[in-house]
């Protein structure tokens, strides 16, 4: 099965991976928060939920995978091995791609359970992760870094996993208070070109948005040319939702 984008395209589109698997603790308000942030500034927007099985056909400004548990991350291992290639060549062709948690790991080389059981990655982030005995739980405060830009990085945290950062990635955060990647590096997240990822929950973006405009920043530049976005009244903003295919 496909998911084809189809008339007039618009201005940013989101394709939400495994909404129905990977929804741990919110994340889909990563998905509402990055179109209302759009919304509110004029852009059209349409979003895609996309499970497995689909593919995605036409151009994708922004792929978003949230986070799930290790039997998921299992659950779908395979379904996104298949996707690796178009992956690939989405984000060399500009498309901006978050993962949370779960989403995270998976966009590294691999990750291997406590029990030994190994999930291989997409390989697009230059990270590895090895889950332990005991979590990370807790609030976290982090000072995020994108395009020379600091902002605030705010949520929760809760995995096994301790991710480790090769020479590609830089992280995406500075940690604070909280443990970040590993509990041992105080970083957080990892960047490498227009692949991002953390594992912060809550949903992550709502408490940090100027994270969310800079990835915005980067997803419209399509049809912005990569100018900045204008900024926000930070007030509540009435109600409109983007079409869901």
């Amino acid at each position: 099965m496909s998911v084809r984008v189809e008339g007039r395209r618009a201005d940013l589109v989101i394709a939400h991976q495994y909404p129905d698997l990977l929804q741990a603790y919110g994340d889909r308000g990563n998905v509402i928060t990055l179109a209302r942030r759009a919304e509110w500034r004029g852009f059209s927007v349409r979003v895609l939920g996309v499970s497995r099985g689909e593919r995605i056909e036409g151009a994708v400004d922004l792929i978003v995978i949230g986070g799930g548990s290790d039997r998921v991350q299992a659950l779908i291992g395979a379904d996104l091995a298949a996707r690796r290639q178009r992956l690939a060549v989405l984000v060399r062709d500009g498309t901006v791609v978050l993962g949370v948690c779960g989403g995270y790991q998976l966009l590294g080389h691999r990750y291997v359970g406590v029990d030994g059981f190994e999930v291989e990655g997409l390989g697009l982030l230059d990270v590895t992760t090895m889950a332990a005995a005991d979590r990370i739980v807790g609030r976290m405060r982090a000072r995020g870094c994108i395009d020379g830009e600091d902002f605030a990085l705010i949520g929760f945290e809760n995995h096994a996993g301790r991710t480790t950062l090769g020479p590609a990635a830089t992280a995406l955060a500075q940690v604070r208070a909280g443990q970040g990647n590993n509990g041992r590096d105080r970083t957080e997240g990892a960047v490498q070109g227009n692949v991002i990822g953390t594992y912060l929950h809550g949903p992550v973006l709502p408490s940090s948005p100027r994270f969310a405009d800079l990835l915005l920043e980067r997803a419209l530049a399509r049809t912005t040319g990569g100018a900045p976005l204008p900024p926000l009244h930070e007030e509540i903003q009435p109600a409109t939702g983007p079409t869901a295919g």
